[in-house]
């Protein structure tokens, strides 16, 4: 793997970090973000840096383009489907205050508003078993709804499907395919309704964005002759391919952990030297 490149876009500028296997020679560039068009600051930095695209072997992307699409409120128009009887668990949230003696304290508004949010006849137990069967028809009226609404994505979140994601999964299937879902038990697999609403939500509104940007950074890579791997940066500091990028969002601060996770390699590296040392 002779050629890395790692690149980063921030809200003002574009970094490139390339490093050379072959002759362990580091490359640097940095230019100014461009936000109309973000892979055109991707392509500034390589060429500043006199990197030729096809001669990358792995390209390492981090960006803030998810977490600033939720910051300035410029997410997808998004609707939310839920179990009847749990509209309002979104709006409601949970109790905590981070400062309980704030008389001004305010909850920001939900990414979803209460007009936007359907219910649908079903229950699960939280063993996962079929209280109450999905109402097909019930459904399928919502789904019809749903699209109706003219929202860009949909978000699906039924009590305890995290331990049983039939309903959930039928549900999907009813929905029109060119509107871009959401679904929970893929998206955060795991019991607290409010927290994997919110997440699932939070996945919808920032997906066709984020997906539409990382389309067009494939194209680009594509174009100027690009046959490595990609990978982009999880905000757990992991790493995924763009169709499971363009999937499930855990991108919106992945940059953030690029710091840490260098000093840790690098501390690794001074330990083992230290010690050889001694």
């Amino acid at each position: 793997m002779p050629l890395i490149a790692a690149v980063d876009i921030g809200g003002t500028f574009t970094d490139f970090l390339g490093y050379d296997s072959a002759t362990g020679r580091l490359l640097s560039s940095k230019c100014p973000t461009t936000p109309a068009g973000l892979e055109r600051g991707i392509h500034d930095c390589l060429e500043k840096a006199g990197v030729s695209v096809n001669a990358i072997d792995a390209f390492v992307h981090g960006s803030t383009v998810a977490i600033n699409t939720v910051l300035e409120r410029k997410g997808a128009r998004t609707a939310l489907i839920v179990t009847k009887g749990t509209r309002d668990v979104y709006k409601i949230g949970r109790g905590n205050r981070p400062d309980a003696y704030d008389i001004w304290f305010k909850r920001p508004e939900p990414l979803v508003p209460r007009h936007l949010t359907f219910e649908v006849e079903e229950r699960l137990l939280a063993t996962g078993e079929v209280h109450i069967p999905l109402n097909d028809v019930q459904a399928e009226t919502i789904a019809g709804q749903v699209t109706a609404s003219g929202v860009e994505a949909v978000a699906v979140c039924f009590l305890h499907s995290w331990n049983n994601p039939t309903h959930e999964s039928r549900m999907a299937q009813l929905l029109n395919s060119k509107t871009y879902r959401s679904i929970s038990h893929e998206i955060l697999r795991q019991y607290g309704e409010y927290e994997r609403i919110s997440t699932t939500v939070l996945n919808s509104y920032i997906g066709p964005k984020v997906s539409a940007y990382l389309e067009g950074l494939e194209r680009m890579l594509q174009q100027e002759g690009f046959a490595g791997s990609l990978w982009i940066m999880q905000s757990n500091g992991g790493v995924m391919s763009p169709p499971v990028a363009r999937r499930i969002k855990s991108v919106s601060a992945s940059r953030s952990c690029w710091c840490p996770i260098a000093f840790r390699a690098e501390s690794r590296f001074e330990n083992h030297d230290a010690r050889n040392r001694r």
